[in-house]
């Protein structure tokens, strides 16, 4: 069975909301209700829908267990001095790794559940409707007793990161039992993707229930002391299909020099005895280099024009497990990650309001 470009992007608004009517659809697609009722039919005969409801035969979805936070974003107009005050403008919207990988994928049109804690307090309310605004689930985002997180960037003028200080203690506190709570979402996922900012018995039972049911896990470390944090955890008894790096990060994972691309695909090397099947790693502007069954395939960063890096891991992540589900192969569905990140960089968002599949295979094409 092959869909059209037209079709594939009805399925995408109805993985994302799939009580939406035709008239929405028609709206979002810049098209006419009739065309899209041919759509819907033709895809009724194709068995990709089921009956009047628009239910979606196999719905791929994803559950997201991370931070959630408000980030707090300061960029300097002009060349940012150390250890003075600088002019420039300040912005707030809704952030955390895990938050953001699980609104990037709703906005592709992937059906995804969030697993998080935030504050019982306005920037937590903040944050959740924005997050379901975006179509992510929020079900199982508790509300903690603790402050909503805040992640604090200062950015240079060219949009470089200069420094961020992370407020997490919502998240640390994002304990087993939560995570227990949504044992039904761990077998129903097609993908589980786990943030390396949660606590490590936490991490360590996410990793449990997702084996246990037989769910692909993809892990992003998010930094160096919490890439060495869950080091321990990174086992054959719990295997997980992808890590997802940057070169330091994997050095902390395995303890071995990660300085030139070589050491990389022999630190690579290491975490595949572990039972890790692929190994992303993240190498900045030189690109990437995914290691897998198939060999190591080096990938190239695509230009953009920088605005702000703040959250273009974060795309890049959520767009490499889109197109996972979406049937694309690991180098392919790398390359795709590559060009949301682009996208992301080239705009002030941290998560882009107008991200679409459409708009990222465009970038692809």
């Amino acid at each position: 069975m092959s869909l059209t470009e037209r079709e594939r992007e009805i399925v995408a608004l109805l993985r994302r909301d799939p009580l939406i009517g035709s008239a929405a659809i028609a709206h979002e697609l810049g098209t006419t209700r009739a065309a899209v009722n041919v759509h819907l039919s033709n895809l009724g005969k194709k068995g990709v829908i089921l009956g009047r409801g628009y239910v979606l035969s196999e719905q791929a979805s994803v559950l997201v267990v991370g931070g959630a936070n408000m980030d707090v974003k300061a960029r300097s107009t002009r060349p940012a001095v150390l250890a003075t005050s600088n002019p420039g403008a300040a912005t707030m919207s809704a952030g955390g790794v895990g938050r953001n990988v699980a609104e990037n994928l709703a906005r592709l049109g992937t059906r995804t559940h969030l697993v998080a804690a935030v504050g019982a307090d306005a920037l937590g309310d903040q944050v959740l409707s924005a997050t379901s605004g975006a179509g992510v689930h929020v079900e199982h985002v508790r509300r903690s007793a603790r402050a909503t997180g805040t992640y604090t960037a200062v950015l240079d003028a060219e949009g470089e990161l200069v420094v961020a200080v992370a407020d997490m203690a919502a998240t640390d506190e994002l304990a087993p039992e939560q995570v227990d709570a949504a044992r039904d979402l761990f077998a129903s996922a097609s993908l589980v993707v786990l943030d390396g900012n949660l606590a490590t018995r936490t991490l360590a039972l996410a990793l449990e229930l997702s084996a246990a049911a037989g769910t692909r896990v993809v892990l992003e470390p998010v930094s160096v002391p919490k890439a060495a944090a869950l080091a321990p955890l990174v086992t054959a008894d719990r295997p997980v299909y992808a890590l997802t790096p940057n070169r330091d990060e994997l050095g902390a994972l395995t303890g071995l020099p990660t300085r030139t691309d070589r050491q990389v695909q022999q630190a690579a090397a290491a975490l595949h005895d572990r039972g890790v099947e692929l190994v992303w790693a993240r190498l900045g502007a030189a690109g990437s280099l995914l290691s897998g069954p198939d060999g190591v395939v080096a990938l190239d960063a695509v230009p953009a024009d920088v605005v702000d890096v703040t959250g273009a891991g974060d795309a890049m992540l959520a767009a490499f497990c889109h197109a996972l589900l979406d049937g694309a192969d690991p180098a392919d569905a790398a390359a795709y990650g590559h060009a949301a990140a682009a996208l992301t960089i080239a705009s002030p968002h941290t998560v882009r309001p107008d991200l679409t599949d459409r708009l990222v295979r465009s970038t692809t094409a």
